[in-house]
């Protein structure tokens, strides 16, 4: 699941947040952000669905990466 971590990492750069403006918006800590973008942990699905949301990228996209092709 290192691909998550890179994802959300991506994903919140890409959008100008830094990790403690992300940790305030989903109620969390910065900790957890960063634990989540090294692959330590994984976030919760609720948090998982904002996300997804947020970035306006799908489940797949999040989770899997945005550049794997069909097969």
């Amino acid at each position: 699941m290192l691909e998550l971590a890179t994802q959300l990492k991506g994903a919140r750069e890409k959008a100008g947040y830094s990790q403690n403006d992300l940790a305030l918006i989903l109620n969390v800590t910065r900790q957890a952000i960063s634990k989540w973008e090294t692959g330590k942990t994984y976030p919760d699905i609720d948090n998982l669905v904002f996300l997804s949301d947020f970035y306006q990228l799908t489940l797949d996209e999040l989770v899997k990466g945005s550049f794997k092709k069909n097969k």
